[in-house]
């Protein structure tokens, strides 16, 4: 038997330590390091070399190097391809993640299946049966007489038949369930999920195969496994939204072949997961009366400008401590903001209970929601509606001054093109030449923003 080798690591951040200590040093998290037995000189040791294919080393100048355009072949849906880049890279590694039930198997089957008619699919389940998958393919109807389908968690033995059947594209659903037989701890566990990424991870980049991984996530809604997995990847997708959610949104977090934070908004339906190609029309779904405490925000999402419907309610609280809830949106920044509405805009908020929901299930990470968000909280405070045809963008500052946002003018033309008649902006994103039916109101200060209401 081969002499093992143990390694103390953290969970959260991939920091090492000789020895296992309660909390880690680097993050600060507790019960977060745990140990990784490594087998010496083993094949799962020579998957950590050779990630960039299995050619010998050697030093070239960076000017000789020839600037190609990557071969990508699209996945059969737009919003896929948009969060991917621009479709599947040859040779890349995909890690996707999402809650149980989000629709992560149903996704990637779908598009194998399709695929399958061009391409040499191949799709292995460790978790679910053959049956079980082939049922799903029935049921969604789809074309089954192309795809090739494995149920094994072995990662030798899964490598050994890949490169027989020569896969251009590769499921593995899901990482988690994979073991290594040099690996003596559990699957699941730190070591054998890290050694298994590897491992597959190097057939893919030496053989060219577009490589899928299927991750489970923790109880925040993080992927789990060790940090490391995430700096073997070459890109990053969680697919988010309730099971019981009309939509699902697929959001990439990291891409080394296109832009991080890109959307992609799919339906789930009887037939499967349906891609949403006008995403701003199917948040802007309103009721007919608007109440108070709504408005329509722009937000940008990867490359591309998204309305959305921000809805704020203000009631009296009755408790000592008045409530903060922010559903899409950071609480933190909600709380900033209710202290720029106390010093600059006179209201004082302090004793009032206050729930921010974003319709749809959208979350938000930029900036440019906090003059719509203000906006909202006034018209509910105030219990007044504001106008249908109204929409806001814009970051606001603890001095209560407005700051400009990126991308500015396409959130104006996506604006105008839905409809919309007046557009509250930061006097930085004012345009240059007018916009034909939009009349743009650009504001400086916190103040000027709430006399336009």
């Amino acid at each position: 038997m081969p002499k093992t080798e143990s390694a103390f690591v953290c969970n959260d951040c991939g920091a090492d330590y000789r020895k296992w200590q309660g909390q880690c040093a680097e993050c600060g998290q507790w019960n977060t390091v745990k140990e990784v037995r490594l087998a010496k000189k083993s094949k799962a040791g020579d998957a950590f070399r050779g990630y960039a294919g299995g050619k010998a080393s050697s030093t070239q100048l960076l000017k000789d190097v020839q600037l190609e355009d990557l071969p990508r072949f699209s996945s059969g849906m737009s919003e896929f391809d948009r969060v991917l880049g621009g479709g599947f890279v040859p040779g890349s590694v995909v890690l996707i993640g999402g809650h149980p039930g989000a629709g992560k198997s149903t996704i990637l089957l779908q598009t194998l299946c399709h695929l399958a008619n061009s391409k040499t699919a191949l799709y292995i389940t460790g978790e679910e049966s053959l049956q079980q998958v082939a049922m799903r393919a029935n049921r969604l109807e789809l074309p089954t007489d192309k795809l090739k389908l494995l149920s094994e968690t072995r990662v030798e033995a899964i490598v050994d038949i890949a490169r027989q059947e020569a896969p251009q594209l590769m499921v593995v659903d899901s990482v988690q369930v994979m073991h290594l037989d040099d690996i003596t701890s559990a699957p699941g566990s730190v070591s054998q999920v890290r050694e298994s990424a590897a491992y597959l991870t190097r057939f893919a980049k030496q053989t060219g195969t577009v490589l899928v991984l299927v991750g489970h996530v923790t109880k925040d809604g993080s992927l789990a496994g060790p940090k490391v997995l995430e700096h073997m990847i070459d890109c990053s997708i969680m697919l988010e939204g309730d099971h019981d959610a009309r939509f699902r949104t697929l959001r990439g977090h990291k891409n080394r072949f296109g832009a991080i934070n890109e959307l992609g908004v799919f339906a789930m339906t009887e037939q499967g997961m349906r891609e949403v190609s006008n995403p701003s029309a199917i948040f802007l779904q309103r009721h007919e009366e608007v109440s108070s405490g709504s408005v329509v925000m722009i937000v940008w999402e990867g490359t591309r400008p998204l309305l959305v419907e921000i809805q704020a309610l203000v009631a009296e609280s009755h408790l000592g401590n008045p409530r903060r809830v922010a559903v899409g949106l950071d609480q933190n920044r909600l709380s900033m903001l209710l202290a720029v509405i106390h010093r600059h805009g006179g209201l004082m908020l302090g004793d009032q209970d206050v729930f921010v929901n974003v319709v749809g299930g959208v979350k938000v990470v930029e900036t440019s929601a906090d003059l719509a968000l203000i906006l909202a909280l006034v018209s509910s405070f105030r219990d007044f509606s504001l106008p249908r045809d109204l929409v806001a963008f814009g970051e606001v500052g603890l001095a209560g001054e407005i700051r400009p946002v990126p991308n500015g003018q396409n959130r104006l033309r996506e604006a105008a093109k839905h409809g919309f008649k007046r557009a509250i902006v930061p006097i930085s994103n004012a345009p240059q030449e007018p916009i034909d039916g939009l009349e743009v109101l650009p504001v400086k200060h916190l103040s000027e923003a709430l006399g336009h209401l």
